[in-house]
């Protein structure tokens, strides 16, 4: 996975190439939207990418209609206050179809449903609450390593984790004597001023106490005291779980990514989440 500028003539572009996922996104279009769209496709067929996904502003959705991208989710208030729309062309007719995108609406009608008035547990005296640093990493990874076959990023490997964490990510984590049983992460874009909270994962025998909702909320302060008010997460669409638990912390569906990434065993559809941190 890289992130690199793509500049033309006319048009400076944000692209993350992604072939662990067989996908490109582009991050970020300035200058002549035509040409740099036109770019971008050429580049996917190129490097082999099924999907490419743009992250478009307000003011570029209706060139995106125009131009073949259905738009599939948003995110409030992501550009530095103005929204933010994911739009997408397909390159492979497999990656565009999905059989369990009915089932997934139930998931997201049931979830909303849910009450969000409710208490945050205490968790048992046992468990130690951390902001992760460097000597936890290998502790961190190896709960990754348990709870995922298959992630979106390499989160797996150590050195992947120690150097996100020396990019500006931060990880909240619940240990348990010297092993980490819970875990989230805050992925924060300085320059936009948004963060997503992502890399969720709790091991089963520890998931009766709630720690994935205390983990965010203590995400969420952190992103409040840095001037952060514009939260998003990106779940997956099958785990009733994390839609709940991401509903009853206020956060509001904006859409869902069709076959997104490769998470647990298989590549699935993700459920787009999004919270206004300053209400």
């Amino acid at each position: 996975m890289a992130s690199t500028v793509v500049t033309g003539a006319n048009y400076v572009m944000d692209v993350f190439d992604d072939p662990y996922n067989k996908r490109i996104r582009i991050d970020d279009i300035k200058g002549s939207f035509s040409e740099a769209i036109a770019k971008a496709e050429e580049l996917a067929v190129n490097l082999g990418a099924e999907k490419l996904i743009v992250k478009g502003r307000k003011e570029q959705f209706v060139q995106l209609l125009e131009n073949g991208y259905q738009c599939e989710a948003m995110i409030d208030r992501f550009f530095l206050g103005s929204d933010c729309y994911f739009c997408c062309k397909y390159f492979n007719n497999n990656r565009r179809d999905s059989n369990t995108f009915v089932s997934e609406d139930e998931i997201v009608k049931d979830v909303q449903l849910l009450d969000r008035n409710f208490l945050l547990n205490s968790p048992p005296d046992e468990y130690k609450l951390i902001f992760v640093q460097k000597e936890e990493v290998e502790m961190l990874a190896k709960l990754y390593q348990q709870v995922f076959k298959l992630y979106p990023t390499p989160l797996h490997d150590p050195a992947y984790i120690l150097k996100t964490l020396d990019e500006g990510t931060i990880y909240v984590a619940f240990k348990n004597g010297n092993q980490v049983v819970s875990a989230a992460s805050a992925e924060i874009n300085d320059f936009y001023k948004n963060a997503e909270l992502t890399d969720c994962a709790t091991l089963p025998e520890h998931r009766q106490y709630g720690f994935m909702k205390i983990l965010l909320t203590k995400l969420e302060e952190k992103l409040v005291a840095g001037g952060i008010f514009c939260a998003y997460s990106i779940a997956r669409a099958q785990s009733f779980g994390m839609n709940a638990a991401l509903h009853q912390l206020g956060y509001r569906y904006r859409g869902r990514l069709t076959n997104n990434c490769y998470i647990f065993d298989k590549i699935e559809n993700m459920n787009m989440w999004v919270k206004d941190l300053s209400q």
